[in-house]
């Protein structure tokens, strides 16, 4: 078998089909450790980063804050396909 795994023959797994793959023990191993390794943001914004944020959200105008207020009441009543789910 060396250092493959197969699956030969598609396969039912919940409510798909999960196609014949050969994936390398390596790579399942990387997954497999990705799962338990710890995973954090990262760095927080520099001094000047917030400084942009800052200035940025200092010259927004009335109009942009109706607009982010109106597209907030128009997600709430989205309907169909492409609602954000919850």
């Amino acid at each position: 078998m060396g250092d493959m795994t197969d699956q030969d023959e598609p396969r039912k797994v919940g409510d798909r089909l999960a196609p014949a793959t050969t994936p390398d023990k390596d790579a399942i191993k990387a997954d497999r450790d990705a799962v338990s390794a710890s995973h954090d943001a990262g760095p927080g914004p520099t001094p000047d980063e917030e400084a942009a944020a800052d200035r940025s959200a200092d010259s927004a105008t009335e109009g942009v804050a109706e607009s982010y207020e109106d597209m907030i009441e128009k997600g709430a009543a989205q309907e169909g396909e492409g609602k954000p789910g919850v």
